[in-house]
């Protein structure tokens, strides 16, 4: 395994000082955005797929600071029923596949999208219920409207040589727990895996582990993120929370740096049942604590996966058996 970040914690900085910051910290891959809510501060494809000279620039910065890039983030709802906005981020997912295929990656991370509830909606519309029966009705229309989605966007992704689609489950998106991503990979097909990210299962209630045994061979990269439930907003108002993240002290949880919301065993667990179904590629920190700066908050996920990560090949040779 190795271990990376989310570039576009520093964003705002030039991208050979956010390699530099990164490398200096011991970190082995970058995940880069191509746009969509991730940005592409440090990759825009409209210059690198054009300008062959910039792309080389861009690459031998990579090079210079010995960063790999793990995955191309195009996070974004490309079935927003607003047909501009589902353009936007339908392009740059495309735009991913295309740099993953100029620089010899085979995956991309995503979202799946949420369409509306209808043809003529306005808003995307996130069900969390069965009744009344209007709700299933939406479901019928949303998830033919994902799959027909799919199925084009995957053809497009394979002629170009990626065949790792890896969909981050997040609430608000038809994809968001273990059922839903399997319902999609079974009618898309195994392109379609998961951006494994323990942060959004926890308040869901979800153990991780047993998420990750259930998908096994589906989990395409990994994002290393901590939720912490607040248990007493939890026993007042549930864990269906629609406040601010910047409101801490209110909410029923928030993202955490790795090992404030769990401890450093709960994560060598995850790496551990990580490494038992076969996955072995990037851990992904990306940071989102607002309790802390972005290098505090980053420095000390480092220093608490350091100690969980698993970094050498397992041993082959079985003495004691």
């Amino acid at each position: 395994m190795k271990l990376g970040v989310c570039s576009n914690l520093l964003g705002d900085k030039p991208f050979e000082e956010a390699l530099a910051y990164f490398h200096s910290k011991g970190l082995q891959m970058v995940e880069i955005g191509t746009g969509g809510y991730p940005g592409k501060d440090h990759c825009d494809p409209d210059v690198l797929l054009n300008d062959e000279e910039k792309y080389q620039e861009w690459l031998g910065l990579l090079k210079k600071y010995d960063l790999e890039v793990s995955a191309f983030s195009c996070h974004g709802n490309p079935v927003h029923p607003n047909k501009e906005l589902a353009a936007e981020f339908d392009k740059a997912m495309r735009d991913a596949v295309l740099m993953a295929e100029k620089y010899g990656i085979h995956q991309i991370n995503c979202f799946s999208g949420c369409p509306g509830d209808h043809e003529g909606a306005k808003f995307p519309n996130w069900v969390t219920c069965p009744w009344p029966n209007d709700f299933g009705e939406i479901l019928e229309y949303q998830w033919k409207v994902l799959i027909d989605y799919w199925k084009e966007f995957v053809e497009f992704a394979k002629a170009h040589g990626v065949n790792k689609i890896a969909l981050e489950l997040h609430p608000g998106f038809c994809v968001y727990n273990t059922q839903t991503l399997k319902k999609l990979r079974d009618a898309v097909g195994p392109e379609i895996g998961a951006n494994f990210d323990p942060s959004h299962l926890i308040w869901q209630g979800m153990d991780p582990i047993t998420v990750i045994r259930e998908m096994g061979d589906a989990i395409f990269h990994v994002h290393a993120k901590d939720t912490r439930i607040d248990p007493r907003n939890t026993v007042v108002n549930g864990v269906l929370d629609t406040k601010s993240y910047a409101d801490e002290i209110n909410r029923s949880w928030i993202f955490r740096s790795v090992g404030y919301g769990n401890d450093a065993l709960y994560w060598k667990d995850i790496i551990s049942n990580l490494r038992m179904v076969g996955y072995d590629y990037a851990i992904s920190i990306e940071h989102e604590d607002s309790l802390m700066s972005k290098n505090e908050g980053l420095t000390k996920a480092i220093e608490t996966l350091k100690e969980c990560v698993v970094f050498e090949p397992k041993m082959t040779d079985l003495r004691w058996v």
